[in-house]
């Protein structure tokens, strides 16, 4: 069982957040973490090899390969090794040049099981790992809160907003995890020191053969402008004087609540 997990690396949420000077673009020169999104996958793709009783799990990554400190926790908690896209060319790619990339790193390694957060911490686009899907020719399951593999089929438990439904796929396929799917594990000091020395296979656009076809020149969605949220303003205070019961009601009709 070879199991590929997407994962990102994220500026630090705990850090102050800001653009690149003159373009619409997150700054991600600081500190880069494993977006906690993606250990979800990590750990459910472990679990199911130590299941299979054989194979390893890759980490495939698109990003800047300057600051890997989010790679090395995913290998320190067991991936074997990582493929990381990495390309200066790669700034301002949309979410379909994305999985293009990560679809053309994937074949590779040509697994058993893709597996993926359902959306990055950062992007919130939710659309890249079924594009992936697409791209690969591979069914899709989305939403997983729970994955198992009965020979050449996976059975997912699939989260819906009334419980969840019993789906079922031929491997190979893509499925994109929940969180609390599974309790992922923390990186012992041995994990640590052993994922200083796992492969990390660093690629190019050229490399994947998709010059032209990704960064600005291949986006299909621009960020035009970008503003502040507004303050949040002060809410009102009902002081109860008998009515309210009725006063709140009264609200919550007028914000069609009720």
């Amino acid at each position: 069982m070879n199991v590929v997990v997407c994962v990102k690396q994220i500026p630090d949420p705990a850090a102050p957040q800001s653009l690149e000077a003159g373009t619409h673009n997150l700054d991600r020169s600081g500190k880069l973490i494993l977006d906690e999104a993606d250990t979800y996958g990590v750990e459910m793709a472990l679990q199911l090899v130590d299941k299979a009783g054989a194979g390893e799990v890759t980490v495939v990554s698109m990003g800047s390969s300057s600051d890997l400190s989010g790679i090395r926790n995913a290998l320190a908690m067991g991936a074997a090794k990582a493929i990381v896209v990495s390309d200066a060319g790669l700034r301002g790619t949309d979410a379909l040049g994305t999985a293009k990339v990560l679809a053309a790193a994937i074949k590779r390694v040509n697994p058993d099981l893709v597996l993926a957060a359902t959306e990055s911490s950062d992007g919130y686009t939710g659309t890249t790992p079924v594009q992936v899907a697409e791209l690969l020719g591979l069914p899709s399951i989305t939403f997983a809160k729970s994955v198992t593999i009965d020979g050449s089929t996976v059975k997912v438990d699939r989260q819906t907003e009334a419980g969840y439904d019993e789906v079922s796929s031929p491997l190979p396929a893509v499925v994109t995890v929940t969180a609390g799917v599974v309790e992922p594990r923390y990186a012992s000091f041995k994990g640590i020191m052993a994922a200083k020395s796992k492969p990390v296979e660093e690629l190019t656009i050229a490399d994947l053969g998709l010059d032209g076809q990704v960064g600005p020149a291949g986006a299909r969605q621009e960020i035009v402008s970008v503003e502040a949220a507004e303050a949040r303003q002060a809410g009102e205070i009902v002081v109860d004087e008998g009515d309210g019961a009725e006063r709140i009601v009264s609200f919550l009709d007028s914000i069609k609540v009720l």
